[in-house]
């Protein structure tokens, strides 16, 4: 029993010693790029009422929610998606302002996920979302604080897919589909199965101009040319519009110079019910999975009481430190660390050391010599803590100092 207490859960992990630190690290360097977007922080909690997030509000399926009950029997989740409890949040304290709301936050989020699929069921996000604004100047400003965002994480190569819920939601409409044909459809575009598409469009009483549109999202995929092959097709006045929009916010985000990282998916489709228009996804080497994705939600706050468009973006903090592990990006520590060892019948001047170590920025551990360990079991100790300094203050009062390798220094 005791040593199966040793192990966590199921789809959780611990995370700690150089691996914490650097993703820290990383959420840092995250944190002081969306604050130069001008955004405010916000916490909201680990868990809420189930509906919040039910089906209503376009998040995740209810088998996948972690719920419980509290003492009032009210049915409560750990959160599976951080932006319905911003709009929340929204929506009761800015239930008056009009002019834009720009807010950020990081946090954890909880899955319950098939077990064969191999995924976290908890992991950590970082994202902002952009309220009050539905012009294509704030999509471009969203797909700009991303890229700077995943620049700040030192990730050195990355494309942001972008695809238009507007579009998908226009052709299924003026095609006269209900919700079956277009949660099958959906489901289709999502795992790119387009020889399955096609047959599913066999089967459906469509004229062949529609099926004909449904048909190239296999070819509706590729840089700003596929918006003007995209234009060329009979599409109804909604679909053209996304296009235009889609235009719009390419020519916006040329201002910032970043538009090589941006490519089109026409086919794409989210998961989450409650995005209405753009909707992008960052991929990088080194995982399958997106490292970012976000989108435009312009109907969400209004389930909570405040009309308001909206769009954000989450970074997926555990996928994207799977691929900088993987494409080996290099992150030294940008601080120096220093052990310092003495006797206790010179702790005062071990303090002083160690209280000038400090002031100079210098993170230091400081450690009471003991008799049941030798000087190489504290060298082997700093090493393997990544103690770059070892200070041992000897039995006169001098100062001894060694690096990693065991080698006297100066500094």
């Amino acid at each position: 029993m005791k040593d199966r207490l040793l192990h966590t859960p199921e789809g959780v992990r611990d995370i700690y010693d150089s691996e914490c630190e650097r993703k820290n690290r990383v959420l840092r360097n995250i944190q002081d790029t969306l604050h130069l977007y001008g955004n405010m922080d916000i916490e909201t909690p680990s868990f809420e009422f189930f509906q919040i997030f039910n089906h209503d509000r376009g998040s995740a399926p209810s088998n996948e929610m972690y719920k419980f009950f509290d003492r009032s029997n009210n049915t409560l989740v750990l959160r599976p998606d951080i932006t319905p409890s911003i709009a929340r949040s929204v929506a009761k304290y800015y239930p008056e302002e009009e002019l834009p709301i720009r807010l950020s936050y990081t946090g954890h989020t909880f899955m319950n996920a098939p077990q064969h699929q191999g995924k976290l069921h908890e992991t950590t996000q970082i994202g902002c979302e952009l309220i009050n604004d539905d012009s294509s100047a704030a999509d471009a400003e969203m797909l700009a604080c991303m890229i700077d965002c995943l620049k700040a994480a030192k990730l050195p190569e990355f494309q942001i897919v972008i695809g238009e819920m507007d579009f998908f939601k226009g052709l299924i409409r003026d095609a006269g589909l209900g919700e079956a044909e277009e949660a099958e459809i959906r489901g289709y575009l999502k795992i790119k199965n387009y020889f399955g598409l096609s047959e599913y469009l066999s089967r459906l009483s469509l004229p062949d101009e529609f099926k004909n549109i449904f048909s190239s999202f296999d070819r509706l995929f590729g840089g700003e040319e596929i918006l003007l092959e995209a234009e060329k097709m009979p599409l109804n006045r909604t679909s053209l519009e996304a296009v235009e929009r889609l235009k719009k916010v390419y020519q916006a985000v040329s201002c910032y110079g970043y538009e090589k990282y941006l490519s089109f998916d026409l086919g794409m489709v989210s998961g989450y019910h409650y995005y209405t228009g753009i909707v992008f996804r960052a991929f990088t080497h080194g995982t399958g999975n997106p490292v970012a994705s976000g989108g435009r939600y312009n109907m969400l706050l209004s389930q909570f009481g405040k009309d308001a468009p909206s769009i954000g973006f989450v970074i997926a903090v555990d996928e994207l430190m799977n691929a900088l592990s993987r494409q080996k990006v290099e992150d030294p520590a940008p601080f120096f660390r220093a052990v310092v060892v003495y006797p206790i019948d010179w702790q005062k001047k071990a303090v002083e050391l160690s209280v000038e170590l400090r002031n100079k920025g210098i993170h230091t551990g400081l450690i009471r010599k003991s008799k049941r360990h030798t000087m190489e079991e504290y060298y082997a100790y700093a090493a393997r803590f990544s103690a770059e300094r070892l200070y041992t203050i000897q039995e006169d009062g001098t100062v001894e100092i060694r690096d990693q390798g065991g080698n006297l220094c100066d500094i």
